[in-house]
């Protein structure tokens, strides 16, 4: 994975994040799979169903309906 922080970043901000990412690899390290069985949890999008996109591929892109 390759991380590039823009010059807008902040010291604490930047070190928040390499904690958060140390204690992800540590936890993954013990074997402590239940925190990433259901990844990501807060983004706006959740876990893609793979099998539903390969038995049914969108082949053709739509403009979204706007509502």
């Amino acid at each position: 994975m390759l991380i590039e922080p823009t010059e807008s970043e902040s010291l604490v901000s930047l070190t928040l994040f390499l904690a958060t990412m140390r204690d992800l690899a540590m936890r993954a390290l013990r074997g402590e799979k239940e925190r990433f069985l259901g990844a990501p949890f807060y983004a706006p999008r959740k876990r893609l169903d793979e099998t539903a996109a390969a038995r049914k591929p969108v082949l053709k892109w739509t403009k979204p309906k706007l509502v």
